[in-house]
């Protein structure tokens, strides 16, 4: 990327919140992760990889650990090396959003904006009121209009509708960024996570930085913690988010709902069938050992799986809640969509599905 285009890089780094736990078990190496955080701050990103790196010897699988390491990586400017590790992140830890927001960053600055786009999509279905997510796809999308309308002068100069609207399009993603916008900074850790950077008015028309997205650093997560349903990091300010985004419990289920379907979709046998409540309603009358041998000969079997579905629509009473999805299902020998039920009920810190209905 140019130099003009790197300049124009705005990211939010939100202050790293490490778990009581991790704190109880290991204060020598959770001091690590400030120190990271103090080293990225100054700018001194070599040091700063070989602390993360050392903190990763001993806990090779903690999120907040590999999500700095990814950070420093691209400030490194070792963008190949930033995306395995944030794809590794997105695969172990399907319900963070900031992954795949960040993995966007990383595609939008190699103008890979399908890519991009397809991980922001990915980032909002895990958290529906990731306010940024939705800023940066919009910004997405009008590099991929622009794309657009200029393949279309290309194939007629003369189109003076096409030259107008590419006009438009570059005048909106040339508009300066937010005032007091600048590059990432790191806050100290502290018990809650917060904005490094102060809320910024936003301008008249939405700006779109040349080849780059917002990037943001996730909540703390437990490794190995068998939740499919850790806390979310705080949106920052949804501009008019549906009443049901801002509860929990709905944004617990819908991350519980995304990470069952990426399990799905990795042909993770163990992990799905980690999603289904013990008392789970088994179609048919069948027993439990025989439905979990059907599922697992039915997930084992194709080369591949992909499995998504259109925006949930999610009801909570108390423990239980219901959620409404059309599902899509491709696999290397069949492909099929249909209307779909899933009953939760609340286990612990976990949503577990205690009956599914297709249709």
């Amino acid at each position: 990327m140019a130099t003009s285009d790197r300049s124009k890089l705005r990211r939010t780094l939100q202050a790293l919140c490490l778990s009581a736990a991790l704190c109880a078990a290991a204060p020598a190496l959770a001091d690590n992760l400030p120190e990271v955080q103090r080293l990225i701050r100054q700018g001194q990103y070599p040091q700063a990889l070989e602390k993360v790196d050392a903190y990763l010897a001993t806990r090779p699988k903690d999120a907040q650990g590999r999500f700095l390491k990814g950070l420093i990586l691209t400030e490194m400017n070792r963008p190949n090396d930033a995306i395995a590790l944030f794809t590794k992140l997105t695969e172990d830890y399907p319900e963070l959003p900031e992954p795949y927001n960040n993995l966007a960053v990383l595609y939008a600055q190699q103008k890979q904006y399908d890519r991009a786009r397809t991980a922001l999509e990915m980032a909002i279905r895990t958290h529906p009121s990731y306010a940024i997510a939705y800023e940066n796809l919009g910004d997405v999308y009008a590099k991929l209009a622009s794309q657009a309308y200029d393949k279309a002068l290309q194939l007629d100069s003369s189109n003076a509708a096409a030259q107008n609207k590419l006009a438009l399009i570059r005048d909106l993603v040339s508009t300066p960024g937010k005032p007091g916008a600048r590059p990432a900074t790191v806050a100290a850790a502290t018990p809650a996570a917060a904005p490094a950077a102060p809320a910024a008015s936003a301008p008249a028309a939405p700006r779109m930085p040349v080849a780059t997205v917002v990037a943001t650093t996730p909540g703390a997560a437990t490794p190995g913690a068998t939740t499919k349903s850790p806390p979310a990091a705080t949106p920052t300010a949804p501009a008019t988010p549906a009443p049901e985004a801002l509860d929990p419990a709905v944004q617990e289920v819908s991350r519980a709902l995304a990470a069952w379907a990426a399990a799905w979709s990795k042909q993770d046998v163990k992990g799905y069938l980690s999603f289904y409540a013990p008392n789970f309603d088994t179609p048919k009358g069948m027993s439990r050992k025989a439905w979990e041998q059907e599922r697992r000969e039915r997930i084992s079997r194709p080369s591949w799986i992909k499995v998504s579905y259109d925006p949930p629509k999610i009801s909570v009473d108390g423990n239980k809640a219901t959620v409404r999805i059309r599902q899509h299902y491709q696999a290397s020998n069949f492909k099929s969509s249909s209307s779909k039920t899933l009953v939760f009920t609340k286990s612990g810190n976990s949503w577990l599905i205690l009956s599914e209905d297709s249709r």
